[in-house]
């Protein structure tokens, strides 16, 4: 429990100055409040790669054919089926079923926590990986977020169906992008929840090319975290045994990673 204690003591003196909730956060986190998250990746069972390969393979035998119907399609969505993607129509809906049976595989536990900045800005304070998102300060009027690379504006609003890789959620994004001779970036964030409303959504993505075009950096981060008084993390730092007291204890933080 100790890698959460700075946070939460935080969260005591901070909410002697509690404020209105921007409307971009509203109902997924309340101010000075600790929320637990996860993570993850989200991933179909292993048996998809068989299926995964034959379309590769398609698409090295006829690349610009595969460029082109591949533009046409939802990102982060299956293609529709076609005979040159090299599966039979038995064999793409069995791909399908295995496609719809994806899951959130928790990689790590981290905490969440909204605070006030200074000039009325707001921050996601994060644990762990997921402490990228810190660098990120949230401007109410601009309804912008500025990182250390620049503002990111605002896109149109998410509304994925059941099909795409994060499944069904909602949300707002923002997007970053600068190009020079040097090179070329992009960095986005977004925010939302999911379907069943019971879990909400944070993705980040940085991605760094040279002037040529290749990958310097590509780091992305996908945390999941319950919504309401299921994903607070209360202190439990009074319930530790006294000094002294001859007894020793250890505090475990939950663990969880169900299906959406």
């Amino acid at each position: 429990m100790q890698l959460y204690a700075p946070l939460v003591a935080v969260s005591l003196i901070a909410s002697l100055t509690a404020a209105e909730v921007p409307k971009v956060f509203a109902g997924l986190f309340e101010q000075d409040v600790p929320v637990r998250g996860q993570i993850g990746v989200i991933l179909p069972p292993p048996e998809i790669d068989k299926y995964v390969a034959k379309v590769g393979a398609a698409a090295r035998k006829g690349p610009k054919w595969f460029r082109e119907f591949s533009s046409k399609g939802k990102p982060g969505a299956p293609l529709p089926y076609d005979e040159r993607l090299g599966l039979t129509k038995e064999e793409y809906a069995e791909y399908l079923a295995l496609w719809n049976k994806r899951e959130f595989i928790s990689k790590e536990d981290v905490m969440l926590l909204l605070r006030q900045g200074a000039g009325g800005t707001w921050m996601l304070t994060s644990t762990g990986r997921a402490s990228s998102l810190t660098t990120l300060r949230y401007l109410g009027k601009e309804d912008v977020f500025r990182s250390p690379n620049g503002d990111l504006k605002r896109l149109e609003d998410i509304k994925a169906d059941a099909n795409s890789i994060l499944g069904e959620w909602s949300g707002h994004e923002w997007k970053f992008e600068e190009e020079s001779e040097f090179g070329k970036s992009k960095e986005n964030f977004a925010i939302g929840r999911f379907a069943d409303n019971k879990f909400g959504l944070l993705v980040y993505r940085f991605q760094d090319a040279s002037s040529e075009g290749t990958p310097i950096i590509d780091k992305s981060i996908v945390v999941r975290f319950a919504l309401g008084k299921a994903g607070h993390l209360k202190d439990t730092r009074a319930a530790e045994p006294k000094a002294g007291a001859g007894a020793a204890g250890t505090s475990k933080s939950a663990k969880s990673s169900p299906k959406k």
